[in-house]
């Protein structure tokens, strides 16, 4: 399938007290329409980031897109005008942000802040985009709809507030859907029917989604390809279930060690973890950024950064692999 969204070699800093420092380094990612890529990582690794600079939202300053090239059907976003990525926000590419509480305007109702959405991007008056919302809220599932209408963000649950965040970011039909930890701090039964919702939306629509994550769970239930990233850089790529059934790099091996299952726990009955921290990124140097935290490590992971190249079933950063040690 062909891309239709492609991001090159992506490079991203940000201004802070340490100098310059380096968010993404030359990420590159791809995601066809009515395909789900899966993105996980740990806390700072990059993938809100990646997101955001997606949509034209990375706060500037201090940050700044350095380099790379980000391509909507084929049109390059870097470098495009304030204007032209407002038309674009929304209408082509659109975001379901982590926490709905801090993304909704507490002072409009949810039906009021979806009529906006709708009018600013179709053109169409507000009587016929408040019924335009009561559809859509009606379409993700959200009971009484015309009443939830007039509700503020405050009257609604986590898991509607949700729903209404889906609502608003599909309102116009967009490309290409960023999921951006959808189902943070909502409980697994909610989890489970976000999920089921985000893949009746792609199939009506046809969208493409980046799935934005922490969970390895949640990329095996929804993505059909997955990009690992840490530090900034993808260290793996590659089909869900070849990821996910022959992972190669240590990280991803640790994090898929880290998934709670009955009778997995050791003798203990501890679950597995991933020793040591992500590094600052003002600290990273040329060395290998998970050297510190790898069973793996050898001399050079400490003088050279792993390229992600092609091992054996798919791509991978990492010396250890190239060298046939694991």
């Amino acid at each position: 399938m062909s891309a239709l969204l492609e991001i090159d070699d992506l490079k991203v800093t940000f201004d802070t007290r340490h100098g310059p420092v380096t968010a993404l380094d030359s990420v590159s990612l791809h995601v066809a329409a009515g395909e789900t890529l899966g993105v996980v990582g740990e806390s700072g690794c990059g993938k809100s980031i990646t997101a955001l600079s997606v949509v034209g939202l990375i706060p500037s300053p201090p940050g700044r897109i350095a380099g790379g090239s980000i391509r909507l059907a084929g049109e390059e976003l870097v470098g495009a005008a304030p204007a032209r990525l407002r038309a674009l926000r929304g209408a082509e590419a659109a975001m379901i942000f982590q926490e709905p509480m801090t993304s909704l305007n507490p002072v409009f109702t949810v039906g009021a802040q979806i009529a906006e959405a709708i009018m600013l991007h179709q053109k169409v008056g507000r009587d016929e985009a408040l019924r335009e919302a009561v559809a859509l809220l009606e379409r993700v599932g959200i009971p009484s709809p015309g009443q939830r209408a007039s509700d503020y963000p405050h009257q609604l649950s986590g898991g509607m507030r949700q729903r209404v965040m889906i609502a608003m970011a599909v309102s116009c039909r967009p490309k290409v859907l960023i999921a951006d930890e959808p189902t943070t701090a909502l409980d697994v039964t909610v989890q489970a029917q976000i999920f089921d919702l985000l893949n009746e939306i792609q199939r009506d629509f046809g969208a493409a989604i980046i799935l934005i994550t922490h969970d390895m769970g949640a990329i095996a239930e929804m993505a059909d390809r997955v990009a690992v990233m840490y530090a900034g850089r993808v260290i793996e790529e590659g089909t869900a279930d070849d990821v996910l059934d022959h992972p190669q790099h240590p990280y991803t091996s640790g994090l898929i060690a880290c998934i709670p299952a009955l009778g997995k726990d050791d003798a203990a009955g501890r679950l597995e973890e991933i020793p040591g921290v992500v590094p600052p990124l003002h600290l990273l140097g040329d060395s290998c950024a998970f050297a510190e935290r790898c069973a793996h490590r050898f001399a050079r992971c400490d003088r050279e950064k792993p390229r992600l190249v092609a091992h054996r079933r798919h791509p991978a950063a990492c010396h250890a692999v190239a060298e046939g040690r694991i």
